[in-house]
């Protein structure tokens, strides 16, 4: 628990950026305006531009530019929002005190902030935002597809999320340290911070007001990643394979004796038919043959 309040404690802000040339500037001066209320902490914005095609990194570049507390990393193509994350944890300095990720559309709303660094100087080691209501920035069959995959993650997997949890969330530096040794190739962050334990809380949030752009997770990339988080979290997809594994070599060996007696008597056959049909047309040709010369003459 954080008591020395003149201790001034350091926090990244950690965003990740496809094709949001406008909301670069808006997303900043929101977070700026929210660490302006908040006492003993300073803080740094990290953006992960994750091969935006639009004018996202010329605006970022703009904006490192002028302000000392902003920073970069750029990829050379899209490779995904947990991909970006995990670049931008590796590049985080252990000398910070905390890490809060959000995203850039406003939809994750900026002043929550307040209530993140509030729950983590009471002593929570991760505080993450879970939806308490359907995004109204996104289709009802989005919506129902979100609803689904949370209702399938508890269903398979062996970490509880709640529905609507997201990615925005304050990160305590003994949690971020133990998420660096973590080697994920496709890593689901959403149940990872679940799994690894460390004091936790939950808080809800209404989902802000996209002012541009439209949201870049597809009915696709929702399908990807709840194949990922179950077989990153669960045994039970491999459970099931091994069980149907089982009871298929169960039927063939029940099976494959009658099988064969029944193939082996089918091929007798065939091959009695086959030869009487042989002998039947070598008389035919045997006689044809004979007739020949006598045609010629």
């Amino acid at each position: 628990m954080y008591n020395d309040t003149f201790i001034i404690k350091k926090i990244i802000v950690l965003i990740p950026l496809y094709n949001e040339e406008d909301n670069v500037f808006a997303i900043t001066q929101a977070v700026d305006n929210v660490f302006k209320n908040i006492a003993h902490c300073c803080y740094e914005i990290f953006f992960i531009d994750d091969g935006s095609t639009d004018k996202t990194l010329s605006k970022v570049k703009i904006l490192e530019a002028k302000y000392r507390n902003i920073s970069y990393l750029s990829f050379s193509r899209n490779f995904g929002k947990d991909v970006a994350l995990l670049a931008g944890f590796q590049h985080i300095s252990p000398a910070i005190d905390a890490v809060i990720t959000l995203d850039s559309d406003l939809e994750h709303p900026p002043d929550l902030i307040t209530d993140l660094i509030e729950q983590w100087q009471k002593g929570y080691d991760l505080v993450y935002a879970y939806r308490k209501e359907k995004n109204r920035n996104t289709s009802s069959l989005s919506n129902a597809s979100s609803k689904i995959f949370y209702w399938v993650i508890s269903k398979l997997a062996d970490v509880k999320l709640e529905n609507g949890i997201s990615d925005f969330k304050l990160i305590d530096k003994k949690v971020l340290s133990v998420i660096k040794t973590i080697h994920e190739d496709n890593p689901f962050f959403r149940g990872l911070f679940k799994w690894v334990g460390f004091k936790q809380i939950g808080i809800p949030y209404s989902v802000g007001k996209r002012v541009h752009g439209t949201s870049k997770y597809s009915n696709k990339a929702l399908i990807r990643l709840a194949l990922n988080s179950i077989t990153s979290f669960s045994t039970k997809p491999l459970t099931i394979a091994i069980y149907i594994g089982f009871f298929a070599s169960l039927i063939s060996i029940l099976y494959i004796q009658p099988l064969f007696n029944f193939l082996s008597r089918m091929s007798i056959s065939f091959l009695d038919r086959s030869s009487s049909t042989y002998t039947s047309f070598q008389g035919s040709f045997v006689e044809v043959y004979l007739l020949k010369p006598s045609l010629c003459c």
